[in-house]
């Protein structure tokens, strides 16, 4: 794992983003972030995004030849911001929102090296079917909404609801993994396998 150029580490605890940073390289470390989220006070999306991913690797303890990748993803509909509901009643007034019509999802990356920070955004649009009371209530019940940004998860059940996406889908479900692989590739050479 250490080489001359560092640690490769992940500073995520989203089984999600971990095996999709799977699909870049086998060769990196898990290191979840403990960077306190309701410390921001910023409220226009895409500056949240970006000083989220940023606090998440700036909170982790790392060498400075180690490679430090913070990431957080939201939900934006008409400037409003969602996060991850915490409880029924907010996955409900979420879903009710997103509800037959345009988001965008807004995943913000941060690579941290050596005192130098490589940063970007990825975003993508996302079209919701009108939904149902009853398919709100059932999607609650099988519990999926509850650690993903927006209350649903277009990886499992929440595709269901997703007419169709304009931009990366692996964005949507948390690592815009084509793009932080180029990132990474001309920043950092990684080991790429199909094993």
């Amino acid at each position: 794992m250490e080489t001359t150029c560092g640690k490769l580490i992940l500073a995520s605890q989203s089984p999600r983003r971990i095996e999709l940073m799977k699909l870049i390289t086998p060769d990196f470390l898990v290191c979840p972030s403990r960077f306190d989220e309701n410390s921001l006070e910023e409220r226009e999306p895409e500056r949240l995004c970006a000083a989220l991913a940023r606090g998440k690797a700036a909170a982790i303890q790392a060498a400075p030849e180690d490679w430090v990748i913070g990431c957080d993803t939201i939900v934006v509909r008409e400037g409003r911001v969602f996060g991850k509901p915490g409880n029924p009643e907010e996955a409900r007034a979420m879903l009710r929102a997103l509800s037959g019509g345009e988001h965008q999802v807004i995943t913000g990356v941060c690579i941290l090296h050596g005192g130098r920070e490589h940063a970007f955004q990825s975003c993508t649009r996302v079209f919701f079917y009108p939904l149902t009371d009853a398919q709100i209530e059932a999607y609650i019940q099988s519990g999926e909404p509850f650690d993903k940004a927006g209350g649903y998860g277009i990886q499992g059940r929440g595709g269901l609801f997703a007419e169709r996406i304009e931009g990366d889908y692996y964005n949507v479900v948390g690592l815009p993994v084509a793009r932080l692989y180029q990132i990474l590739q001309q920043i950092r050479p990684v080991e790429f396998s199909l094993n």
